[in-house]
């Protein structure tokens, strides 16, 4: 039975993937600060054989183990590890203080880092690393300041582990998602100017679900996406990519 990690697994990108995965017949191991969150995860699966919550903070020095060693206990394997937890309202280089620095770093680069660092040891060969990155980690973004510097950060040692395990069988690979419709972007949706930078300049009719991101996590972790290793799969229909504004927004 193959056997996913999921941090961030409570909501959003995490709470999609972890279902998705788990649909696909994998046991996954559902990470995250929030236990009434974790809860409602496994309430929303229902059949939680193939289901482990645990509530860590992933920047705690034992959190690596804590994950492993729990995993192991119950699985007896680690087949993937998806990096997805993360925080955003970044604020600016001039803006950010060191103790944001710190934090942003620490959730988004550190964190994973070490978690990687600790599951590769016990992978096969058809394992596969997922990190969660952005499209802030692909061009550069106003406001991006440490959220940009951890998710780049995340980017490169991606490429490394491609380069490094690759040869191992052990694929690494990045999913960088474009703005996708959580509660809290729902809420900026209200705001004119985020409107105007999101929604009028996506090339396509709707902005990203959080289904989209999952389904493309889920993808890599296939037989289908076997032979990709190394890259950084942007889904944001296709708002990095072009210089599109919507005719209404010229218009206006």
């Amino acid at each position: 039975m193959e056997v996913a990690i999921i941090t961030g697994a409570g909501s959003g990108i995490g709470l999609a993937t972890a279902k998705e995965m788990h649909s696909r017949g994998m046991a996954v191991v559902g990470v995250g600060r929030d236990q009434g969150k974790l809860d409602k995860l496994a309430e929303e699966i229902g059949e939680t054989d193939r289901l482990l919550t645990l509530s860590v903070d992933i920047t705690a020095d034992d959190a690596p183990q804590t994950i492993v060693n729990a995993t192991l206990e119950r699985f007896g394997e680690i087949t993937y590890l998806v990096n997805n937890a993360g925080i955003g309202s970044p604020k600016p280089l001039h803006e950010t203080d060191d103790a944001t620095l710190d934090h942003f770093l620490g959730i988004m680069l550190r964190a994973p880092f070490r978690l990687a660092r600790d599951v590769i040891v016990h992978m096969k060969p058809g394992s596969a690393i997922i990190n969660v990155t952005s499209t802030f980690a692909v061009v550069g973004g106003r406001r991006g300041g440490a959220y940009s510097a951890a998710k780049g950060g995340l980017t490169s040692l991606t490429q490394h582990m491609a380069c490094e395990y690759g040869a191992q069988g052990i694929r690494s690979n990045c999913v960088a998602p474009g703005v996708t419709m959580t509660d809290m972007v729902r809420e900026r949706l209200n705001d004119p100017a985020f409107r105007r930078m999101q929604v009028d300049m996506t090339p396509y009719p709707r902005l990203g679900e959080a289904e989209d991101i999952a389904s493309t996590i889920a993808f890599l972790c296939s037989k289908g996406g076997e032979f990709i290793n190394g890259q950084t799969i942007v889904v944001d229909g296709g708002w990095s990519s072009t210089k599109y504004v919507a005719p209404e927004a010229l218009e206006g």
